[in-house]
């Protein structure tokens, strides 16, 4: 049996196994505590919640909103043209044709710039001649009608978020500039940068003012208006749908795609924009969604998708 004694442990005295296993015990503890924190530390970075955006009292910073599709399903123009067809101002193959390029917009999700161009004409063919105070009220009564419920609640949240944290919100559109002015006015915004359509005395002449606030010239009204208010633009953010407002969704520090079209969905993931989709009530692929909007605007996104279904329906 001696000869298996190295196969027992040797007897150590009652103090040293004591001695023994209260470094066992402390050395287990160091190492146990090394390992919470770095749990801990884990654990806070992941429940860090966003930096704070809008930044409230920001009185530098300002949102700047598209109209068509991503404040608006559809066009805010083919809106309008169907309420003057309801008024007499123009004939059944004019509204056919306001029809068709409503649908497509709606279908497609893009702009077309020939669809686009002839809506523009039809439109300016129908009101000259008109007083600019008889189609402000009309307006009034026609986004009663047709626009009212065509607000996406999602984006009305992140816009309501900006004005929340004392910011300024502009829409920013092709729409005539009194169409969009009579909408903003409606949501509460700050005010609508739209086309401009001449009038001499009050009265339509059938003409622009320059161009189309579409693509780069939304850019431009942007830079125009952020250096007659005083902001950054750094500090500001842009929302829309559409690639043909790259230009002016690229102006800013924080640019949002919302419910995108093809074209702009790819370029946003490219450059990590934040992505939002309320077309279909399903969450879009995150690229970061900013916090001040939170449930609200998921909620008003399902919403507006449940409405939408059951239109179609």
């Amino acid at each position: 049996m001696a000869a298996l004694g190295w196969l027992t442990p040797r007897r150590r005295s009652a103090t040293a196994r004591s001695v023994l296993a209260g470094e066992a015990a402390a050395e287990a503890a160091r190492k146990t505590s090394q390992q919470l924190e770095v749990l801990a530390e884990a654990e806070a970075a992941e429940a860090e919640p966003e930096a704070e955006f809008p930044v409230r009292g920001d009185v530098r910073a300002a949102a700047f909103f598209d109209l068509d599709n991503t404040v608006m399903q559809g066009a805010a123009l083919f809106h309008f043209g169907r309420g003057l067809y309801k008024r007499k101002f123009f004939q059944r193959r004019e509204l056919a044709r306001f029809a068709w390029q409503q649908t497509w917009f709606r279908l497609a999700g893009v702009e077309d710039p020939e669809h686009m161009q002839d809506a523009r004409d039809s439109a300016l063919s129908i009101v000259k001649g008109h007083r600019v105070s008889e189609l402000m009220t009309i307006g009034e009564e026609i986004y009663d009608e047709y626009m009212a419920d065509r607000i996406w609640p999602g984006t009305r949240a992140l816009a309501q978020a900006h004005l929340d944290a004392g910011q300024k919100v502009w829409l920013v559109t092709a729409a005539p500039v009194e169409t969009a002015t009579i909408i903003a006015r409606r949501l509460g915004l700050t005010g609508a940068l739209g086309t401009v359509a001449e009038s001499v005395d009050g009265v339509y002449t059938g003409k622009l003012v320059g161009e189309p606030l579409h693509g780069p010239a939304k850019a431009e009204a942007v830079r125009a208006l952020a250096a007659a208010e005083n902001l950054e633009l750094s500090r500001c953010a842009a929302y829309s749908d559409s690639h043909n407002d790259i230009p002016m969704l690229s102006l800013v520090g924080h640019p949002y795609a919302i419910n995108p079209d093809t074209k702009l969905r790819k370029y946003a993931k490219e450059r990590d924009w934040r992505l939002r989709d309320y077309r279909t009530g399903r969450k879009a692929a995150k690229v970061g969604i900013p916090a001040a909007a939170g449930v609200g605007a998921l909620a008003g996104g399902t919403a507006a998708a449940v409405a939408l279904h059951r239109r179609r329906r």
